[in-house]
């Protein structure tokens, strides 16, 4: 089926692309405004987006015309911290998705502790098994109520259990337990049967038949 996306109402194109891009990883953003009060909120519009530089980008729309907390403490005190989110946390995550005015605490809605970060203000949240903590670079304006948020990541917090080599940067990534985001109707879907496929050599590349009889080769980007 042909989808129209340009012609297709806000609603409906969000929700057909929502469902097509999946699963996608939630960044469970902590931030604090100026004076030091805190907010934390999850994003599934996220990802990462380079390793040199070590780029991450968060989609977040506006509320009732007016940037969302999150957008707003990131661009005013210029950091914040990504928390991961394990299947274990699921629950408090949903909590703090709750629309709740901006004088609440969510986490201390959620009943979650948290530790200082090493370099950025805001603190990250105790129990996830990974946070990082990041910058913020700059915003794009996409238009419709929606902004890009460019950060870059300066330190990573990872549960020691998790972590297999730390100089070569390897982790057992099924470990984690981490959740992902599906479509919508709050559907997720968790992380924890991972497959191997490796990259194949240019040499060892499959031949295939052509309609002619002709070997081809083909190739996966």
């Amino acid at each position: 089926m042909l989808f129209d996306i340009a012609a297709m109402a806000a609603r409906p194109r969000y929700n057909l692309l929502a469902s097509l891009i999946v699963p996608r990883p939630i960044a469970w953003v902590t931030s604090s405004d100026a004076s030091g009060r805190l907010n934390a909120a999850p994003f599934s519009l996220f990802n990462l987006m380079a390793g040199t530089p070590p780029v991450v980008v968060l989609g977040i729309g506006n509320r009732a015309g007016r940037p969302k907390d999150s957008a707003r403490n990131i661009v005013e005190t210029g950091d914040f911290v990504i928390n991961l989110v394990s299947e274990e946390l699921l629950g408090a995550m949903n909590v703090t998705a709750i629309e709740f005015t901006e004088d609440v605490d969510e986490l201390a809605e959620a009943g979650l502790a948290t530790l200082p970060s090493h370099a950025v203000g805001p603190p990250r949240i105790a129990r996830s098994p990974v946070a990082l903590e990041c910058t913020y670079t700059r915003s794009v304006e996409l238009g419709q109520g929606r902004n890009l948020i460019i950060g870059e990541i300066i330190y990573a917090h990872v549960e020691d259990g998790v972590v297999l080599n730390p100089d070569r940067g390897h982790i057992d990534a099924a470990r984690m337990n981490l959740v992902g985001r599906m479509h919508g109707g709050g559907w997720y879907t968790t992380t924890t049967a991972p497959f191997r496929l490796p990259r194949i050599p240019v040499e060892d590349r499959p031949r295939t038949q052509s309609p002619s009889g002709d070997q081809v080769s083909g190739s996966l980007r």
